[in-house]
């Protein structure tokens, strides 16, 4: 996707404006939040597309040379080919960074894992997989906070849910959606024979509390015991919360706090992230149902990754790419070069969409 110079003049124009705004001190409130919002999308653009346009007429000022000095014509030649050389690649980052963005793409997010087929050792995958964002989050310097536990018997997770907030979050946690497989010899397995398990991954971005507006008289609360391996602090006092969105459906259950307005705080959290997703499906319509299929139902037939622990490799199956650093992906150190390929390839695809 080439930009013309018109449009690097436009973008320009566009962000020495709102800059101009920003500086005089006259905006206050919305105006000024909106302002920022809208500096902050643009810098990126405008930053790239004013390294383009220096290229560009530093190249057009060199070509344009004919000095009698031999050496001077030389080395001005020298410069017109390491311009001409770096130039596609200065392009190709402003095509990149003017792709249009999802506008859920700076937000927190809620992490769902729940164990899918595999029992124990699913629940003990799902475990693994906890840990594995936890420690990316830690990495990125994002805040990672549990909000709901359903615990297995043997320190598994039958079903989490995380509350990650940072810089980006969501952009960078969003592909992670899916099907999550794993092969490996479980601790619950005598005969030494290979399992395979798998866990779902659900990445939600947390709306603000204007995206989604909640009605009492929509919502069904029960106050109840919490009870079993599910809550970290299992206690005898009616703490745990369940709530239900009468409209939607939607249930949501919260008892992972010993107080009772803890645990509503972070449901309605949850179930508010969980309605903007599906305002968001509807939204976005058959784009929606690709997204859908890609969470699936935890049958380890539905898969996106796999984590082979006898061959100590991971392999993202959407675009192919198998690494054999297995601990370090888990460990949250190695998931980011994961990560940043799917990001490379889904701006791949969405540059070829544009050009074509």
């Amino acid at each position: 996707m080439s930009v013309s110079d018109a449009r690097l003049a436009q973008l320009a124009a566009r962000f020495a404006e709102l800059e101009a705004r920003l500086a005089s001190g006259t905006l206050e409130g919305k105006d000024f939040v909106s302002a920022s919002r809208d500096f902050a999308e643009l810098e990126p653009v405008a930053k790239a597309a004013a390294a383009v346009a220096a290229m560009r007429a530093e190249l057009a000022e060199l070509s344009s040379i004919s000095d009698p000095d031999p050496e001077m014509r030389a080395l001005a030649e020298e410069e017109v080919q390491r311009l001409k050389a770096q130039l596609p690649e200065a392009e190709q980052r402003l095509a990149v960074s003017m792709l249009p963005r999802d506008a859920a793409d700076s937000r927190p997010a809620m992490l769902e894992i729940r164990a899918g087929t595999g029992g124990d050792e699913a629940a003990l995958f799902a475990a693994d997989l906890l840990r594995m964002y936890e420690r990316f989050a830690a990495e990125q310097g994002w805040r990672f906070e549990i909000v709901n536990a359903n615990s297995s018997d043997i320190g598994g997770f039958k079903e989490v849910v995380a509350h990650v907030n940072g810089s980006g979050v969501f952009a960078r946690l969003k592909f992670e959606s899916g099907v999550h497989r794993v092969q490996r010899v479980p601790v619950t397995e005598s005969g030494g024979r290979i399992h395979t398990s798998a866990a779902t991954v659900a990445v939600l971005p947390e709306p603000d509390e204007v995206d989604v507006a909640i009605e009492d008289k929509d919502l069904k609360i029960d106050i109840y015991r919490a009870s079993g391996a599910g809550g970290q602090h299992v206690n005898t006092t009616d703490s745990a919360v369940r709530i239900t969105h009468l409209p939607s459906g939607l249930v949501v259950i919260c008892q992972d706090e010993r107080s009772q307005h803890k645990n509503k705080a972070k449901a309605m959290q949850v179930l508010r992230a969980r309605l903007y997703e599906k305002m968001r499906d509807e939204a976005q319509g058959a784009e929606a149902e690709a997204r859908k299929a890609m969470v699936g139902s935890g049958d380890r037939s539905e898969r996106i990754r796999t984590y082979n622990f006898p061959q100590g490799r991971v392999t993202d199956h959407r675009i192919n790419l198998t690494l054999h650093r297995l601990p370090e992906i888990l460990e949250g150190t190695g998931l980011g070069e994961l990560i940043d390929a799917l990001t490379a390839e889904d701006q791949a695809k969405r540059l070829a969409a544009m050009d074509s």
